[in-house]
């Protein structure tokens, strides 16, 4: 059933909101169509090369290539065999990894961290099922996780949101956060996924402890990874407001925005945050994109996938 709305929009979702986000698949390309490279193919096709029915590249020949695809044109302009390739489009199944702890019950832009996640894995459910394939996912919060099979099925999606608008509505400023839940969910996805699969990691930019790399570096060694990291930007700069006191239960915490050396160091914490990701990403082949509470969700995804659209008319 339809959980009722706890929390003001941009703080927390609704599961109308999230079927919502079905009307907005149209306006950023996740998935390639025909006759159009999405920026994703990659994560999509398989990376077995075949006679497929979609043109892919053309290499210089080599032993064993099948003669029938010798790319004549190319062979005579640079006097050196070079053939064809194709890529085997074929169905994978696509898993969301959805935090919803409470690091991310926070935000100081259009939403809250939780929301802005729950947002984009809505849309990516969407445009995977838009495209023919199986979703499913795991919800994860601070102390429990909700698993769905993936399948091709609209009411399989709805049980996911829905169970996703369960753990978001549950949130709030009272429980303390457990370290290391994206390790565990990590974990659960490398015992569930079959290789090849596409494995859509959202969660809180803060969350890479040295666990959850180790799950990270091992998941991609067979199946395709997005990662979407989320922040917010009171995560990479501190303003200069003087004393800020904090509290959780017992214990406070004061920290003096006023001192240039203290905004300085929280940057600086911030930085490193950003370089872990980016050397994990680089380094195992995974791609990264980054997303901020303070902007659209779909204006993100857009600049990342449509580097070179042009910008609309005035």
């Amino acid at each position: 059933m339809p959980t009722s709305l706890q929390h003001p929009p941009g703080i927390g979702v609704s599961l109308a909101e999230l079927i919502e986000m079905r009307h907005r698949v149209r306006e950023v390309q996740l998935f390639s169509k025909p006759g159009q490279r999405s920026p994703l193919v990659g994560l999509h096709h398989s990376r077995l090369r075949g006679r497929g029915v979609d043109f892919d590249q053309v290499r210089v020949y080599q032993a064993g290539d099948d003669v029938r695809n010798i790319d004549w044109r190319v062979t005579a302009r640079t006097q050196e065999p070079h053939t064809k390739l194709f890529h085997e489009e074929r169905e994978r199944p696509v898993f969301l990894l959805v935090e919803q702890s409470r690091q991310l019950f926070f935000g100081s832009g259009l939403c809250f961290k939780a929301a802005l996640a729950a947002q984009v894995a809505a849309l990516v459910g969407w445009a995977t099922l838009e495209h023919n394939d199986r979703v499913g996912g795991l919800v994860y919060g601070d102390r429990e996780h909700y698993e769905i099979k993936p399948r091709r099925s609209k009411q399989s999606l709805l049980q996911l949101l829905n169970r996703l608008v369960t753990v978001n509505q549950s949130l709030s400023t009272q429980a303390a956060p457990e370290p290391g839940t994206l390790g565990a969910a990590l974990r659960r996805a490398r015992e569930v996924l079959r290789p090849g699969s596409l494995a859509v990691v959202l969660c809180d930019e803060r969350a890479l402890e040295r666990t959850a790399e180790q799950q990270l570096s091992l998941l991609a060694r067979h199946c395709d990874l997005l990662l979407l990291p989320i922040s917010d930007p009171l995560d990479h700069a501190l303003p200069a407001a003087g004393v800020l006191r904090f509290g959780q239960g017992a214990r406070q915490l004061e920290v003096d925005t006023g001192r240039a050396e203290v905004r300085q160091a929280y940057a600086a914490q911030a930085q490193q945050r950003q370089q872990r990701w980016a050397r994990l990403a680089g380094q195992f082949g995974i791609l990264m994109m980054p997303l901020s509470t303070a902007r659209d969700p779909i204006d993100q995804l857009r600049d990342y996938l449509n580097p070179q659209r042009p910008s609309p008319a005035p």
